[in-house]
């Protein structure tokens, strides 16, 4: 798969349009048809009992998938999320987090994509994982 932004693009792609939350989440690899973001997850981050909130990993494996979707289309900022499911498999504590998103189907309309959330360092012990669907506007 062709990779139409690589990661500099990225990254500056999201601190010009999203620099709200462009400290948040930081590029690791992108090597298609995947996607690895991580995101520290700090005392903002936590559901009482010290585990990172599901809300949390919810927006990792979404801008995972946002930005893995737009290396292989290009900087469109209108894609935008139709469908999440996500499965929270376990707790993980504070710390550092890694998404690697993969693109399973880049289409006309729509965009597929699926992930797994893990501590760094834990490969094998998942804490979450994501199917995603986006809508790509009529124009890219």
């Amino acid at each position: 798969m062709e990779m139409k932004m690589n990661l500099d693009e990225l990254r500056a792609f999201l601190v010009r349009d999203f620099p709200q939350v462009a400290t948040d989440f930081e590029f690791v690899e992108a090597a298609p048809p995947f996607l690895t973001l991580a995101m520290t997850a700090s005392e903002r981050h936590l559901r009482p009992g010290g585990t990172v909130s599901g809300p949390s990993m919810f927006g990792l494996a979404d801008v995972t998938a946002y930005f893995c979707i737009l290396a292989a289309l290009g900087p469109v900022a209108l894609a935008v999320t139709t469908s999440c499911s996500i499965d929270f498999m376990r707790k993980p504590a504070p710390g550092r987090l890694l998404c690697r998103m993969e693109l399973l189907k880049l289409g006309r309309v729509l965009a597929v994509c699926e992930g797994r959330i893990f501590v760094e360092g834990r490969e094998d012990k998942p804490v979450a994982r994501a199917s995603l669907t986006y809508s790509i506007p009529p124009s890219a």
